[in-house]
């Protein structure tokens, strides 16, 4: 159940236009719905501003559209489904014709918040490669009713590329910095703005990056004080990190 449906009824106790029995029954629902190939939190979108997404790796497309059509009919903000394969996508497309597929993301949107609303969110990337890592926290961030500013292509390679791009970075509220190779564009951002700064390390660099490791590394020790660090490869997670921090400094 979404907040604003909360509010309804309760200025309906309060202007008498609701019972209270009317009220617990639109309230019982059990907040885990159960429908054999997932048990879903239904109460997620209450609790923290957005219902729960569709991991799709390792699901059939019947399973991934078995759960949105219990998350789009149960909850009224955004749905979307993480890690979806060209394949899986057009599947869902023909099922859910308004669905958007991000493949650069890996994202499928099947529903959106209709306008920006929560603040501003800035998201750096070092590197072309890294942009199935960055779009997936970008697109995320925008579907959930952020504003999102892309800063690609900025990394330490070229250091003046990121100095050109400074208004861009003290102008975001949150920003999610993305990298591969040595990870170090997290620590030069962390030490440039005053904003939260979250990074993810990716998966793209040669062999003694270790698909991730060596980036994850440099980041958890971070000379910039205060940076947060995601696991490899999840700008969903970074995304939602920063739509967190957002709701709590405007709520």
């Amino acid at each position: 159940m979404h907040p604003d449906e909360v509010k309804v009824l309760l200025r309906g106790i309060e202007a008498g236009t609701t019972t209270v029995d009317e009220a617990l029954r639109a309230l019982s629902a059990l907040p885990i719905e159960d429908i054999d190939v997932a048990r879903l939190d239904t109460h997620r979108e209450l609790r923290q501003g957005m219902p729960e997404a569709i991991f799709a790796e390792r699901k059939t497309p019947d399973q991934v559209i078995q759960i949105a059509r219990v998350l789009l009919a149960k909850n009224a903000g955004p749905v979307l489904a993480t890690r979806v394969e060209p394949q899986m996508a057009e599947r869902l497309k023909a099922e859910f014709p308004l669905a958007r597929h991000h493949e650069d993301a890996r994202l499928v949107v099947f529903r959106a918040e209709a306008e920006s609303r929560l603040g501003r969110i800035g998201v750096v990337s070092a590197g072309t490669s890294d942009r199935y890592v960055s779009e997936e926290a970008a697109i995320t961030a925008e579907a959930a009713g952020a504003e999102v500013d892309r800063i690609n292509d900025v990394g330490v390679a070229g250091l003046h590329r990121l100095l050109a791009a400074q208004d861009h970075l003290h102008a975001a509220e949150v920003l999610i910095v993305v990298a591969g190779m040595e990870g170090a564009l997290a620590s030069l951002v962390g030490g440039i703005t005053a904003s939260p700064v979250v990074a993810v390390p990716t998966s793209v660099g040669y062999g003694a990056s270790f698909e991730g490791l060596a980036a994850l590394l440099a980041m958890l020790n971070s000379c910039a004080a205060g940076v947060a660090v995601m696991n490899i490869d999840n700008g969903f997670g970074a995304a939602m990190f920063a739509l967190r921090m957002l709701r709590t400094m405007h709520r």
